[in-house]
């Protein structure tokens, strides 16, 4: 596999990306309410606790799509040209990847993998997990973040692509968000182009609160390790043992969301930014959204930006579904 560095042609060093680390919490603590983005949670030891969460039985969204790429794979690749760039945002993994890959494999004659990452060493790790099937098809990973990947993408492959979105990455996006999102993409797409997103769908509320709560405390573990990952990169003094995970599915919003709340009055200095955080008794970090859509949603999403549905793949259970949309320009 070839690699592609978008971090180094924009000059960013690690102390660089350490210092935005610092300024946004910085920004996020000082906050009312007080929050942490969802994007550091994937340091190393994050990214293994999610792998364990996949395979847990109340996260149900891994074997669903499992079973849609397993059960459509085949006729998606019959839709897809001779010549054909896939590109994957946020491959994790890679094992729903696999699917797809021998699929098309066998079906596309001209046939180029592109996954993109900020981690470099979640590439390579992408990269050995997926050894088998990259060994008779071109691959280029791009390190760097979504918008810098997509103008590089938007320059560099001409053929038809499709974009992969995949696991229901989409859903911790807000709604205005998300159509910043997918126009960028069709901004730096042509006429023709695919684009297949993973949407979880509403259901039962006691179902999607399970797969945010586990019994075993994995998705808790997974939450609290942000606190870990900033006392170590920022010298912060979180005492994990005063703070506790809390998933909650807002029904005006549509989204579960996480927080870490504050069981007692304390006090947290922050070394790298010079800065001592004060926190009330049960005061709470909101941490991440996880919206869930409705087919209507997505219909209005894919219209409001630019693309046409081709089609809706579920699962068994019609709890999930991988949107395959084309990207419409007037030529």
């Amino acid at each position: 596999m070839k690699f592609i560095d978008l971090n180094d042609k924009q000059h960013r060093s690690s102390d660089e990306t350490d210092e935005q680390m610092a300024m946004d919490i910085l920004h996020g603590l000082n906050a009312h309410p007080k929050y942490i983005s969802s994007k550091y949670f994937y340091d190393s030891r994050g990214s293994e606790i999610f792998a364990d969460i996949m395979n847990l039985d109340e996260y149900y969204l891994t074997d669903c799509e499992f079973e849609i790429l397993n059960s459509h794979s085949d006729a998606l690749a019959d839709l897809m040209p001779d010549s054909l760039s896939v590109i994957e945002f946020g491959a994790g993994n890679g094992l729903k990847t696999k699917v797809l890959l021998d699929a098309f494999s066998n079906k596309i004659k001209n046939l180029e993998y592109v996954p993109i990452d900020i981690s470099k060493a979640a590439l390579e790790s992408l990269e050995i997990n997926l050894a088998d099937q990259l060994k008779d098809i071109r691959s280029t990973a791009v390190i760097g973040d979504y918008f810098h990947a997509l103008s590089w993408v938007g320059k560099n492959r001409q053929d038809v692509k499709l974009i992969l979105f995949l696991g229901s990455n989409i859903g911790n996006f807000t709604r205005e968000r998300a159509i910043f999102f997918l126009r960028h993409i069709w901004g730096y797409s042509n006429h023709g182009d695919y684009l297949m997103i993973g949407f979880d769908l509403k259901k039962d509320i006691a179902t999607l609160s399970a797969a945010y709560k586990d019994k075993s405390g994995v998705t808790t573990e997974f939450n609290l390790n942000l606190l870990d990952r900033f006392n170590r990169e920022l010298g912060a003094n979180f005492d994990r043992s005063k703070f506790e995970h809390h998933a909650v599915y807002n029904p005006i919003r549509g989204a579960m969301e996480s927080y870490l709340i504050s069981t007692e009055k304390q006090s947290v200095s922050i070394e790298n930014i010079q800065k001592t955080f004060n926190f009330k008794a049960y005061e709470p970090i909101h941490l991440e959204y996880s919206y869930k859509y409705l087919l209507s949603d997505i219909e209005n999403l894919a219209k409001e930006t630019g693309f046409e549905i081709i089609q809706n793949n579920f699962d068994s259970k019609k709890y999930f579904v991988d949107s395959l949309w084309q990207i419409k320009k007037e030529i």
